[in-house]
């Protein structure tokens, strides 16, 4: 039944906003109780949102939690929040590891020439940009566009997780040996001895790849990038 669904899709929402229960009388029941948002949904704390709407507006009200961070020493040389973009329902989501130079300015993931290769790469899958979901381990550009470093990543990888849940792809591809360490749980990986191998983070399969401002150093691999993409296709048409 369509009201049950969505009325369960609102409940979801507001569940993974942290209520537990929402100010609402049921004239059906003696009681006037509060409605407890987890005795009324039957399946588990983890039901992904399945409401375009409300994964919408789960973004946003993470955004807000972000605020204007100051989390980690990031934010003292930072111009812009870099959050990420996308479609909330994106089958398929990117994960890079930070912003550069161009992202911090314009406060948007990959737009610069890395992100010019993504382009290319995503619109060859046979998606729009404005089909997926792109984002970083890190939401703020680290000096001189050095890795983040393992505190910065700890203060920050809480939001990107968060975005995961709420979008819940179907396939995530991680850009390169940052993005791919904090979400293996693997520390001092050779991204050349990983990628190409899917491995899952909380039950969403993650093909790790090269990121795209390396391939822009060693335009030779991208064929081993496209390979990678391929499974990506493959592992999208088995589901």
């Amino acid at each position: 039944m369509k009201e049950l669904a969505d009325i369960k899709d609102v409940l979801e929402f507001y569940q993974m906003l942290g209520f537990e229960k929402l100010p609402i009388e049921l004239k059906d029941f003696r009681k006037t109780d509060k409605i407890n948002i987890k005795t009324v949904l039957t399946s588990n704390e983890n039901t992904p949102i399945k409401n375009y709407h409300l994964k919408e507006e789960a973004l946003i009200e993470l955004r807000k939690e972000i605020g204007d961070c100051k989390r980690c020493k990031l934010s003292k040389k930072r111009l812009n929040i870099v959050f990420g973009e996308g479609n909330p329902e994106a089958k398929l989501m990117f994960i890079g590891e930070a912003p550069g130079r161009e992202e911090d300015e314009q406060g948007r993931p990959f737009v610069g020439e890395a992100g010019m290769v993504l382009t290319r790469l995503i619109e060859k899958m046979g998606f729009k940009r404005t089909d997926v979901y792109i984002a970083n381990i890190v939401k703020c550009r680290p000096p001189m566009n050095r890795d983040p470093e393992p505190d910065e990543i700890e203060a920050c990888k809480v939001f990107v997780e968060k975005q995961i849940e709420i979008i819940n792809p179907r396939v995530i591809m991680s850009l390169g040996r940052i993005s791919t360490m904090t979400l293996s749980g693997i520390n001092k990986l050779k991204i050349t001895a990983i990628r190409g191998k899917f491995f899952y983070f909380k039950d969403i399969p993650v093909m790790p790849t090269f990121h795209p401002a390396y391939l822009m150093r060693n335009p030779k691999d991208k064929w081993l990038t496209w390979n990678d993409a391929q499974k990506v296709l493959n592992k999208l048409a088995e589901k």
